[in-house]
């Protein structure tokens, strides 16, 4: 009797296993269709008609990162837009359509990882560089992530060049975010890759902010000489900058049963975040705080931020929320609570509005037959 009872719990738990399995990889869910168009304009150009949301494009498979393309490559108003999908794929949005660009072939879709952040180099009119950072298993299997530059010609990548090699990765926490700042250089959020004690190791490139030259030097003025411009950190998904050039970046807190102590960072050159030894209000010697955090009790799980008009904008997973940071009032409003399911990037359009990506189709979301989306968001209705 006791070897059948031993036995059934040993199938329970594969079968809890096999589920669990299921969920975080969204294995079984039927794929979206072809990317459609819902509108025949992506840019509208008297915005004061633009209604409060529009849906521009659905049937994505977890869209992570967002791009608009200069006005200078298309000889007009910019209205062509990228967007990466953590499959590996990278589309082209025109008011003609979606086109696909290509597919991340040594990109791999594992966990939370995948092909995530995108940018653009400041002069990509001239030199035509875009950037990318995703997921691979290197030669000894190990989950890693990296940061590789192309040229767009077209609709063609060609000349892949590795920027940033061997980011710490795993089936959580890889980060993922990159932008180039108004100083020239491009900053590469990494997440712990669930080995906290990474973060605080300023030898290792998890659980770190990072800053470069475009060809993947550390930039000049880094504090440690090295790459790493910040650290501390478990799981930075998102990085603006305000309009007196002060870089801001929202962050994972914990989570399992007791998640929760997600942030909102002012990040600056060589301060410690305190990850994995201090969260929320929790202070030591040498720790910078948040700027503001959920609370325990509270999940946001932050994703893309974005600044406009002395407002921050973020997104939340888990928390199905647009949030908005007042600067000037320091107080946080709350749009669209669970209207959209999972919300992972929000950019600001050169039309001055919001364009946010929804991530109900990457396992822990509950999509609806036209997820995924791109919405556009107008910030003066809401």
């Amino acid at each position: 009797m006791k070897k059948v009872v031993i036995f059934l719990a040993v199938v329970g738990i594969f079968v809890a296993a096999i589920l669990v399995y299921q969920k975080i990889f969204n294995v079984g869910s039927e794929p979206p269709t072809t990317p459609t168009m819902t509108q025949d304009s992506i840019i509208d150009q008297n915005t004061e008609d633009v209604p409060a949301v529009t849906t521009l494009v659905e049937n994505l498979d977890t869209p992570w990162a967002l791009a608009f393309l200069p006005a200078s490559r298309q000889g007009g108003p910019d209205k062509t837009l990228l967007v990466t999908e953590r499959n590996g794929r990278l589309s082209l949005i025109t008011d003609k359509g979606i086109s696909q660009v290509a597919t991340i072939d040594k990109s791999t879709e594992y966990g939370e990882g995948g092909l995530m952040g995108i940018t653009l180099h400041p002069n990509f009119g001239s030199n035509n560089y875009i950037y990318l950072y995703y997921t691979f298993f290197s030669d000894n299997d190990k989950t890693m992530n990296r940061v590789v530059r192309y040229k767009l010609t077209g609709n063609t990548l060609y000349d892949e060049q590795i920027i940033v090699d061997n980011i710490p990765g795993g089936i959580y926490h890889n980060g993922g975010r990159i932008k180039f700042g108004s100083d020239g250089y491009l900053y590469i959020t990494t997440g712990d890759s669930t080995n906290p004690s990474l973060s605080q190791d300023r030898n290792s490139l998890a659980g770190k902010i990072l800053r470069v030259t475009d060809a993947g030097d550390p930039a000049p003025a880094n504090p440690f000489r090295t790459r790493i411009f910040s650290y501390g950190h478990r799981n930075p998904q998102g990085i603006t900058w305000d309009s007196a050039g002060n870089l801001w970046s929202t962050e994972h807190g914990r989570s399992g049963a007791q998640s929760g102590l997600d942030e909102l960072n002012l990040i600056e050159s060589g301060k410690n975040y305190g990850w994995p030894n201090f969260e929320g209000d929790e202070t030591g010697s040498g720790i910078t705080l948040p700027v503001l955090h959920s609370g325990p009790n509270v999940t946001w799980a932050p994703g893309g931020i974005a600044y406009l008009n002395n407002k921050l904008y973020f997104v939340g997973l888990r928390g199905e929320t647009l949030y908005v940071y007042d600067l000037a009032t320091r107080t946080l409003s709350e749009f669209f609570k669970g209207e959209y399911g999972r919300l992972r990037d929000v950019i600001v359009g050169p039309d001055n509005l919001l364009y946010i990506t929804t991530s109900n189709r990457d396992g822990r979301g509950n999509p609806q037959e036209t997820d995924d989306k791109i919405i556009r968001i107008n910030p003066s209705k809401l």
